[in-house]
Formats: structure tokens, C-alpha cells, sequence
């Protein structure tokens, strides 16, 4: 592309100090003066974005008191943009890395495609970048289920969706402003996990698309925030917790009563194997999750 239209680069840091800076690293490897990187740092415990400012001078910085999480943390950063006037948003993961033309791809994909509002790259895992973390997703109306396209298929075997996605990872996505414009902000109540599909299917109902560019390549560490050694595994409890909780926040929120069952059962499978694992801080996450899943009240979503 010969122009490349003013960008608005969100990056969300929560105590993520190296994983962001090496980020930024790369992307200062992007061949374009057009994109502009806002950091939210949400709520970090040593003023990390304070830190990352004076290193990268040219992002804006914007800090909040507290961890609003994903939806939220982005949310602070696309009413920032949209304010500003920027034509597109990219919501980026702070423990990815980008190669030099992921943003010219994914532009490209989108201006291609009349009607389209959210372009998402191919994401492979940095320590194994043959292998695909995301070719986007697909989503199952009567199960009430969104599977991740690609999922650790080899690149040069893998058979790309040929037609457009059902939902795209927050991860990584171009987002034009028309999109957001119509189908409002992520919902805050998911704080994190589910949110990017629920938002998908809401930009789809405003009547976009949503593509892949499998040209367009970025790494993904996956779960960085959310990893941490314990006694109980590698994923912390909260994972847990939001994942059952937010499944059945969509099923609510879209009608889908028939799919409650067959989600029930596959947590109680969960809980079942925690408790005869004696991981019991991940069985009371699976627990409460299923409880305020089904029984909180959904809040009005955010435009």
C-alpha cells in the first residue's frame, strides 16, 4: 500500500514490564510513520508505563488506578482514539511481537474487502513458529461454542478458512472506526477472556466482516499475565473463574438457553478433575464461576 492511514495502537500493560518493552521493540521495526501507540497501563504496581515513556518516547501514555482489565484497559485506549479521530484501531497483546509488514497486510486485507470491520493476522507461537496459536475463529450458534481456527496446525499444512471469520482474537485486531462506531465497545462486565468474541459477533450483527490476514504474521507468548508457577499448575485460579463465568454471560446474553446443559456438564468435568487433583483454589474458581455465571445480573453493553 502507498498510504497508510493514521493508526491507533493500543497496548494494555498490567506488571508486564519486559513483555511490553519487547514488544515495542518490534514494532519500532514497522516500516510505517502512520500508526501511533497509546499504552494503557492498567494499574501496574511499579508505574511500569511511567518506565516504558521514558524509554519510547513517542507512545502515549495513560494510566489507570486500578486493573480494569482487558476489556476495560482497552476500552480506556479506544475512547482515546476515537476522540483523537483515528481512522483504525489495533488492539495488540503486550506479549506478542509483530513482523516489519503485519500492519500493511492487515490493511490491505481490509481495504480489499468492502463491508469489512475487523481484519486479525495469522499468530504463531514465538518458540515454535511453524506451529499456529490463531487463524481465528469459528463459532458454533446451537452449542453456544467458539473455537479457535488452526489451533497448533503447522503453517505450511494448515487449510486457512476461505471465507470470512466468525470472531477474532483480541490478541491482535484491526478494528476500523465504522465498526466500533455501530456496534459500541467491548463489554466490560467479561473483564477478560470471551470478550473478543462476544464483540465479534456484535460487530457481525452490525453488518461487518471480519477477516484473516495470513500474510500478516505476529508471536504470541500466550498468557503471559495469567502464568504463574504454584502448587496447582501453571494457570492461576481467575482463568478458571472467567472463563466459566464469561461462556455463560454469552450464552445469556444471545439467547442461548439450549446450549447451558452442555456447557454445565463440561465444567462440572472440570471440577470434578480438580477435586481428585486436590487443586482446590481452581475448583472453587470453576464453582463460583458456574454460580455468577448463571445467576448476575448482565449489565447494558457500552456504546
Amino acid at each position: 500500500m502507498d498510504y497508510i492511514p493514521e493508526i491507533a495502537l493500543i497496548l494494555v500493560n498490567w506488571n508486564g514490564y519486559a513483555f511490553t518493552r519487547a514488544c515495542l521493540l518490534s514494532l519500532e521495526e514497522v516500516p510505517s510513520p502512520k500508526f501511533h501507540v497509546i499504552l494503557v497501563d492498567n494499574g501496574s504496581k511499579e508505574k511500569e508505563g511511567i518506565r516504558l515513556r521514558e524509554e519510547f518516547t513517542h507512545l502515549h501514555l495513560i494510566e489507570t488506578e486500578e486493573n480494569l482489565g482487558f476489556a476495560g484497559g482497552n476500552n480506556v485506549g479506544l475512547r482515546y482514539a476515537l476522540k483523537q479521530g483515528y481512522s483504525y484501531v489495533v488492539l495488540l497483546n503486550n506479549d506478542t511481537l509483530v513482523s516489519p509488514n503485519f500492519l500493511e497486510e492487515m490493511l490491505a486485507c481490509m481495504v480489499q474487502q468492502p463491508g469489512c470491520g475487523v481484519v486479525q493476522p495469522l499468530i504463531l507461537f514465538p518458540h515454535d513458529p511453524k506451529k499456529i496459536w490463531s487463524a481465528g475463529g469459528s463459532w458454533n450458534a446451537f452449542l453456544g461454542k467458539a473455537k479457535t481456527l488452526g489451533d497448533r496446525d503447522e503453517v505450511a499444512t494448515c487449510n486457512f478458512p476461505s471465507s470470512s471469520l466468525d470472531w477474532a482474537t483480541g490478541c491482535c485486531m484491526l478494528v476500523s472506526k465504522e465498526a466500533i462506531t455501530q456496534a459500541g465497545l467491548l463489554d466490560e462486565q467479561y473483564f477478560a477472556y470471551f470478550e473478543d468474541v462476544e464483540w465479534s459477533l456484535r460487530i457481525r450483527k452490525a453488518g461487518f466482516s471480519l477477516a484473516l490476514a495470513k500474510q500478516a504474521l505476529i508471536y504470541h507468548e500466550a498468557g503471559a499475565a495469567s502464568k504463574k508457577q504454584h502448587p496447582e499448575g501453571t494457570l492461576q485460579a481467575p482463568v478458571f473463574y472467567y472463563h466459566v463465568r464469561n461462556q455463560f454471560f454469552l450464552l445469556r446474553q444471545l439467547g442461548l438457553y439450549q446450549a447451558i446443559p452442555y456447557h454445565l456438564l463440561r465444567f462440572v468435568g472440570w471440577g470434578t478433575y480438580f477435586l481428585f487433583r486436590g487443586r482446590r483454589k481452581k475448583l472453587t474458581a470453576v464453582s463460583k464461576g458456574i454460580l455468577h455465571g448463571l445467576s448476575q445480573r448482565l449489565t447494558p453493553q457500552i456504546k
